[in-house]
């Protein structure tokens, strides 16, 4: 009798030790990375999100989204600063990583600015780096900068950047979800007024961050990150993307 109870508790014991390594390394992992639109931000200290911090809410607990987008940085300064070549170290087979840029491209920065052709080259890099991981990319259009001017949306701040991101997509059979055309509809529909609600637009004294309040087109409140990150959800499950898209809520 002694001996079963101990082969019984051997068993429980190797199991449980199963389970948890399960648990802990046998998740689907997915990298952002990404600019301020993405980024996680304290949300003891200010009302805005990123995409990138609610990601969570829209697949099961078999997904670890680890979330490397920080703000200000463009594919230039994002690996100048290490910050690429730190993803792709900790990378593993399977891993999927998605990658959304063209906000500060565009700047005029010099240490954040890339010409398109520099954009692109940088995206095809990125591509690269992964795939040589055994890992999977997904390419993200930026989100839609809300610039109105007599009642139109005005399209040309983000330049040709996310124009870049759809043709490096189509040549290297990326995925890609449209995260600009889908901001841009949704911008549209809400209009000028209506749309604000989604973006940093605050009276003063309602962020301790911004005291004397803002009026931000670019960044997002949670309204805003959370329907950015329903779209990117969205994405994955109508690009059919295997080991992912079963994941989705």
């Amino acid at each position: 009798m002694y001996v079963i109870m101990k082969k019984i508790l051997s068993i429980l014991f190797i199991s449980i030790i199963l389970f948890g390594f399960q648990n802990s390394y046998g998740k689907v992992r997915i990298y952002i990375a990404g600019d301020s639109t993405a980024q996680t931000y304290d949300t003891s200290k200010t009302l805005q999100r990123g995409w990138g911090q609610l990601l969570f809410s829209f697949f099961d607990d078999k997904v670890e989204v680890i979330n490397k987008a920080k703000a200000g940085r463009s594919t230039k300064s994002f690996q100048d600063e290490g910050r690429w070549s730190e993803i792709v170290s900790e990378l593993k087979t399977g891993d999927w990583v998605m990658i959304q840029f063209g906000h500060n491209d565009a700047s005029t920065k010099p240490e954040r600015h890339a010409s398109p052709e520099d954009f692109r080259k940088n995206l095809i890099k990125f591509i690269t780096d992964v795939r040589q991981k055994g890992a999977n990319p997904i390419l993200l259009t930026p989100i839609v900068m809300r610039t109105f001017k007599d009642g139109a949306l005005i399209d040309d701040r983000l330049k040709s950047y996310p124009g870049v991101t759809r043709e490096v997509a189509k040549e290297y059979d990326v995925p890609m979800i449209d995260i600009n055309q889908q901001t841009r509809d949704l911008v549209l529909k809400l209009g000028d007024e209506k749309s604000k609600s989604l973006y940093m637009w605050l009276e003063p004294g309602i962020d301790p961050s911004k005291p004397d309040g803002s009026k931000d087109d670019t960044h997002t409140l949670e309204a805003g990150a959370m329907q950015v990150a329903k779209y990117v959800a969205e994405g994955v499950k109508d690009l059919k993307l295997q080991g992912l898209c079963q994941h989705v809520k």
